[in-house]
């Protein structure tokens, strides 16, 4: 007859992915002709519990490299932007996302700008980029045990074994 024991260990809890596509704007110094290129660095995250959901806090760089003064000079102008989202995990059954929960935040996909362009003095950006958070927690398990189970070979002792007699076959044959 088995018996069951619990096991408490980590694992995955939750686990929700989110594309976002934000818009952000900024001036820059001179009055923009044609943008030229734009590029998204430096991506930083993470992720906290906030009364049971998940706030992911996170910033990147953008630059933005335009012409100016009719189009004879360049510029690459750079702009610190930060984000703040909340997710709403769900949880496996029974489990609840508490301060000792370990909270795993990863770019799916790294944030890049699908739309750029210049009006009135601005610089308008979309900014598109997916996030996948995961929730380890504790959980148990039951594993059945079986009792009296002995899977341990037997080792004979070296004076158990009889000494090996070499002619052996020639004393067969001759009987």
């Amino acid at each position: 007859m088995a018996n069951f024991k619990e096991i408490v260990t980590k694992a995955v809890i939750g686990k929700a992915k989110k594309t976002n596509t934000m818009k952000f704007s900024f001036q820059p110094d001179e009055k923009v002709d044609t943008i030229l290129g734009c590029w998204v660095i430096n991506h930083n995250f993470s992720g906290s519990n906030n009364n049971g959901k998940v706030s992911v806090n996170g910033s990147f760089d953008v630059n933005v490299w335009y012409s100016y003064d009719n189009d004879t000079k360049t510029k690459v102008n750079s702009k610190k932007f930060s984000y703040n989202e909340l997710f709403s995990v769900p949880l496996k059954e029974e489990s609840t996302l508490t301060n000792n929960s370990e909270i795993m935040v990863r770019s799916l996909k790294q944030p890049s700008v699908v739309n750029v362009n210049s009006d009135n003095q601005n610089i308008n950006l979309e900014i598109e980029k997916e996030l996948g958070v995961e929730i380890v927690g504790e959980a148990k398990i039951k594993v059945p045990v079986e009792d009296n189970d002995d899977d341990y070979e037997e080792i004979l002792d070296d004076s158990e074994i009889e000494e090996v007699k070499e002619d052996y076959l020639e004393d067969v044959n001759q009987n």
